[in-house]
């Protein structure tokens, strides 16, 4: 978990603001959203032709981030999405972004266990509010989270921040993480 102190990675962070106000321009009530996010640099030297009709070039793909939108099922939840997927070695992150009701701390003693019935609780709340997440991480460790309030929306509200929503900042960690079935040759384990 990072230290609360730590400064964001400023290619993750410009990467998770690109999209939070290419989202933004969409409006509200949309659907979860999954991004590859791809070393610009690495991105022009590979596909030069997609580059170009993105307006890069090497001076400007210098630490940055593209992000490369995914498709996803409607009908899966984001977390279980990310719950079962891994990203191929090129990808250098990944960010995603959801809708959600958000209750003040003052309700959670009173949320049902079910889980419509929660839903149903969250959406008849009269202190609930609507926020739009994107948040995103890297290969290194790195996260960045951008929040908007749909009653605060306006460009100058949006609030960002290394770790604001944990628990999503995990799912996509837990993406990035190689896994290996095979044990290494190396390492020192119990004899058969």
């Amino acid at each position: 978990m990072p230290d609360p102190g730590e400064l964001p990675d400023p290619a993750l962070a410009s990467a998770v603001l690109e999209i939070e106000q290419h989202i933004a321009q969409a409006g509200w009530d949309q659907p979860a959203r999954l991004y590859a996010l791809v070393a610009t640099g690495e991105l022009v030297a590979r596909e030069p032709a997609l580059a170009a009709q993105m307006g890069l070039d090497e001076s400007s793909a210098a630490g940055s981030f593209t992000p490369i939108e995914q498709d996803l099922a409607g009908d899966v939840p984001l977390e279980a999405v990310l719950e079962s997927i891994m990203w191929p070695d090129q990808v250098a992150g990944c960010a995603a972004v959801v809708e959600r009701l958000v209750l003040p701390p003052s309700a959670d003693g009173h949320i049902p266990d079910d889980a419509t019935a929660a839903q149903a609780f969250a959406e008849d709340h009269p202190d609930r509010q609507e926020v739009r997440i994107v948040a995103g991480a890297t290969r290194a460790g790195a996260a960045y989270c951008a929040l908007r309030l749909r009653a605060h929306d306006d460009d100058q509200s949006v609030v960002g921040g290394v770790d604001l929503v944990p628990a999503l900042v995990d799912l996509l960690r837990g993406t990035l993480e190689s896994f290996t079935d095979e044990p290494d040759e190396h390492d020192e384990g119990t004899t058969p």
